[in-house]
């Protein structure tokens, strides 16, 4: 039995979406004449009250397309240190839209609304980049899964009205956030100017992301997504995977966080790690102690068909899906207890 838990992109689809896919009625998206993928445009646009939602073959392209719309040129974003969009995009921002980031220090990669004004750059003074965003990401990949505290999203908003700031959410794995802190789509939709949103991590959709925003902002968006190359044809086959997911594959993100936080419990008694940072979702990051080979922690688990990803200088990730069953739980969890370490050892 392989359990694989480096990440939650994984997973395949279940024979229901599998069925509901190969159901979906399509047409040519280029013509805007798929009628399923207009569908989960619609209805992602409404969860959100937003005014417009365009799909996207990846949250990557979707983010860049969000940059591209809010900035020009030789101006500037503001992001966290561990920022999706700066670490694993591929250096897209500036070769997509010609902008740097501002990287912030945040905390498991959350930036508070002082550290947003701390690094606006003065709008007059024409010697450093125009600052013309904000970009967030919730949950927070490199931070562990973690959420943001949405009062701080609302001061973080108040900066960017009184600075005329874009407002941009990386939501690839928002739902997981949504379903942890009891939160809802509308809130969200209130506060940002963009979000992108993922349906092929924790909702266990093959492909897509969508954009969503309002008709001013998202005028352009289709223009974007062209330019980079997303014009799609039948992609309703993939959009009934979406609108599967959001009917049945919400609220199971829940059983996704409870193992995580299973594993972090057995983590933090083993005699092997130092320090596993607090899990919140489905997503648990853990530092090996300074003795253990991080490699042949990584070889000594695979050879019990454990994978898990190593992140370097001895911090490893382990990411809860949908294909992660009852049973691998209970295996997983079993095998970090007894786990022979000194296998391991420098």
């Amino acid at each position: 039995m392989k359990i694989n838990l480096i990440s939650d992109t994984i997973t395949k689809p279940t024979p229901e979406m599998l069925e509901a896919m190969m159901q979906a009625e399509v047409g040519d998206d280029v013509y805007g004449e798929d009628p399923t993928v207009n569908q989960l445009q619609d209805r992602v646009a409404q969860l959100f009250g937003k005014e417009k939602a365009l799909f996207f073959p990846s949250g990557s392209m979707a983010n860049q397309a969000g940059i591209k719309l809010h900035t020009q040129p030789a101006e500037q974003l503001i992001c966290d240190t561990y920022a999706h969009v700066y670490n694993y995009e591929g250096g897209g921002a500036s070769f997509n839209s010609g902008v740097s980031c501002k990287l912030v220090d945040g905390t498991r990669g959350m930036i508070t609304a002082q550290q947003v004004e701390e690094s606006i750059n003065p709008p007059d003074f024409y010697h450093s980049p125009l600052t013309s965003l904000v970009c967030l990401e919730n949950t927070t990949n490199k931070g562990g899964g973690a959420c943001y505290d949405f009062n701080e999203i609302l001061k973080i908003k108040n900066v960017t009205e009184k600075h005329q700031l874009g407002f941009h959410l990386d939501g690839a794995r928002l739902w997981n956030a949504l379903v942890a802190k009891n939160e809802t789509t509308l809130q969200y939709g209130a506060v940002f100017d963009t979000i992108s949103v993922c349906f092929s991590k924790g909702l266990g959709c093959p492909v897509g992301s969508v954009l969503v925003g309002n008709e001013a902002i998202m005028k352009n968006a289709l223009r974007v997504r062209k330019v980079l190359g997303g014009g799609m044809r039948q992609i309703g086959y993939l959009a009934a995977a979406g609108l599967y997911a959001l009917d049945h594959h919400m609220e199971r993100l829940a059983e996704d966080h409870q193992r995580a936080k299973e594993i972090e419990e057995v983590l933090s008694n083993a005699s092997y790690v130092k320090s596993v940072e607090p899990v919140e979702t489905n997503i648990i990051i853990f530092n090996l102690n300074d003795d253990v080979n991080e490699k042949e922690f990584n070889t000594l688990l695979q050879s019990k068909n454990i994978f898990i990803s190593g992140m370097g200088q001895g911090k490893q990730r382990i990411v809860t899906h949908l294909d992660y069953t009852a049973r691998m739980h209970e295996s997983l969890l079993h095998t970090l207890k007894i786990l022979d370490i000194k296998k391991a050892a420098v």
